[in-house]
């Protein structure tokens, strides 16, 4: 049986008289790597927060090994705006931050009782080449400014600098909320691969369902205020969940057959009913209060008509954009035609934002123009969000854009009846916005776009925050469409759903037209590497057959004997300088000044030593 690492028992969150989830319990074992799932609203982060010991349960127990490693990245990680990125990652708290802090104090001060501890501390969590670690991290997350001000980062950088942190540690267990908002693709596809090959246990909270069929081995759902345990990654969930739905529908038909036939009887009965009755008026009364309680959970489907659009949707003619030395567009020229969906991929700071802001008329080209069709209603979802009034209630909300929205064929939708597709549950409807979670406003943001029935949505990055369950519903909407579509989103499963072709940014105003979804694309690229890779080595201009070198190495030649036998007594050289240093480190007997320069050599000469012995096995292969 695995190792436990942590435990949850019976534990209970509630704000006011909404309850999140009642007297949950479930356990995360080495290995584990499970995805947490549940609609907006239904206390996902909050789980997480009781979790780290950042907000209370209401009851219940959370008990975690001793010793465990742990680190948590919080949805929307904050910082001191005026650190530099390096200085961010040693102000993260994590166990190794704290040992050097105190080695530090210590080294300082000059007394050193508490040395010798904090030197095994030092050894054991790898702690003096921990800057190294950073710079390694940062750089794979494709951070190389250590010294930039945070305050200076986009959102994207600052996730990375934070997974940054969470990574360096090297937790055995870590706690991701949303981990892929604000990541580009590739850091997407880099952080899934990670993830997959890390020995780390996970509890993660994410929309991109890729991702959680990719890397989970398990599915938590909560639902209904309780907790089901799927053992098995996110295809898995979705089939058994079906099962379970069906069972639960069974269940609640012939729960519905019995009260049809209790609430005939109760009718029946006289007014002074016997007294041997009663336990059975009890139990009608439990299960009409039990059927009240049971939500439906079929299919949720919602179309709408659109409004009229024309043949001429709009031409991009010779746009040119540029932010100093950063290119966006140059002479940029595209035809855009009716019902089409595009999707727009690339790396973050390629320009993506920044087209269909020019496209909307919020930023100006520097030269050429969009030609747009008279006809096009735009709806525009933008990622920074909306502001809303927090002291406006939802339905209020939605009722000041529209009061009913045409569906076309006759059919038509109150503001509630529309907010309720979107999960907005007629009591949550005349909830303040006040109350409302990140996700919820996400949700209510969109519905402000749909309502308005346009005839061209542009959506930017709107999968960011929202649930499965709305990303379903927001699917099918846009696969219904009747008008156009451009959407910027990180989201593969969501494109791979509702886009037809790509225009993929490159950077310096390189864009692709690409006429397929983003799985066809990643194929084809990946495909095209290979290709661009082998003909670059057959270009290569074969050496002379009189030097070429045999086709397998068999032993090694003088000059590397040579090397291989100075790097076995370099090697032991530098290992007793670090005894050396080590036991002058932990005698007490250095001044500051001497502790200070004895403590950077010991790094250098860890370093020295991996260095040094790596290239001592690549060479012993052959000795």
């Amino acid at each position: 049986m695995a190792n436990p690492l942590l435990q949850i028992n019976n534990l209970t969150k509630s704000f006011g008289d909404r309850v999140l989830f009642s007297n949950i319990s479930f356990g995360i074992a080495e290995g584990d790597k499970i995805g947490l799932i549940a609609e907006n609203g239904a206390g996902k982060t909050s789980l997480l927060n009781i979790i780290a010991g950042k907000e209370p349960g209401d009851s219940g127990r959370i008990v975690f090994r001793n010793d465990i490693r742990f680190a948590y990245l919080e949805q929307s990680p904050q910082f001191d705006p005026g650190l530099t990125v390096l200085e961010a990652c040693f102000q993260s708290g994590n166990e190794a931050v704290k040992v050097i802090a105190r080695y530090e104090e210590i080294i300082s001060s000059g007394n050193h009782q508490e040395l010798d501890e904090i030197l095994a501390k030092m050894d054991m969590l790898k702690a003096w080449d921990y800057e190294q670690r950073i710079r390694q991290i940062l750089s794979q997350l494709k951070i190389f400014r250590l010294d930039q001000k945070i305050g200076e980062l986009s959102g994207g950088q600052i996730k990375r600098v934070a997974l940054a942190n969470v990574l360096i540690s090297e937790p055995e267990l870590i706690m991701l909320d949303e981990p892929t908002n604000h990541l580009d693709l590739e850091m997407v596809e880099w952080l899934e691969g990670y993830l997959s090959r890390s020995a780390i246990s996970l509890l993660m909270v994410t929309h991109d369902r890729y991702f959680l069929d990719r890397v989970c081995s398990q599915i938590i759902e909560i639902d209904d205020r309780q907790i089901y345990t799927y053992k098995g990654n996110y295809a898995y969930y979705l089939e058994k969940r079906e099962e379970r739905i069906a069972a639960q529908h069974a269940e609640t038909e012939s729960a519905r057959n019995i009260y049809r036939k209790e609430l005939d009887w109760m009718r029946r009965q006289p007014q002074a009913r016997a007294t041997k009755a009663k336990s059975r008026i009890d139990a009608f009364h439990e299960l009409e209060e039990k059927l009240k309680q049971r939500r439906q959970t079929g299919d949720i489907r919602l179309s709408a008509k659109g409004s009229y659009i024309g043949k001429k949707i709009f031409e991009a003619c010779n746009v040119t954009k540029s932010f100093g030395e950063i290119k966006i567009t140059e002479n940029f020229n595209y035809i855009f035609t009716r019902y089409e969906k595009m999707g727009i991929i690339g790396n973050n700071g390629t320009g993506k934002s920044t087209f269909i802001k020019m496209l909307l008329g919020i930023e100006p080209p520097d030269s050429g123009s969009f030609d747009i069709g008279e006809t096009v209603n735009f709806g525009y979802y933008s990622q920074e969000g909306l502001q809303f009034d927090e002291q406006t209630k939802v339905i209020d909300v939605v009722q000041k854009i529209a009061e009913v929205v045409d569906l076309g064929n006759g059919n038509k939708l109150t503001a509630s009846q529309f907010l309720q597709h979107f999960l907005f549950a007629p009591a949550k409807q005349h909830d303040y916005v006040y109350k409302l979670s990140g996700g919820e406003k996400r949700r209510l943001h969109l519905c402000t776009v749909l309502i308005k029935n346009p005839n061209f949505l542009v959506l930017d990055e709107p999968t960011n925050d929202l649930d499965i369950v709305t990303l379903n519903i927001l699917e099918e909407y846009l696969i219904d469409f009747k008008g156009c579509l451009i959407v910027i989103s990180h989201d593969r499963y969501f494109m791979d759903k509702v886009v037809d072709h790509l225009l993929c940014f490159h950077g310096n105003a390189e864009i692709q037209d690409f006429p397929g979804n983003y799985t066809q694309y990643r194929e084809w690229k990946t495909e095209e590497d290979r290709r661009v890779a082998e003909e670059t080595k057959s270009s290569r201009p074969s050496k002379p057959v009189e030097k070429a070198a045999p086709a397998t190495k068999t032993r090694l030649t003088f000059k590397e004997r040579q090397e291989f036998e100075a790097l076995e007594a370099e090697i032991q050289r530098l290992e007793s300088e670090k005894e050396e240093l080590t036991r002058q480190l932990s005698s007490g007997t250095l001044s500051s000044e001497e502790l200070i320069a004895a403590s950077n050599r010991i790094t250098q000469v860890i370093d020295l030593i991996e260095e040094k012995s790596d290239r001592w096995l690549e060479l012993s292969e052959f000795a």
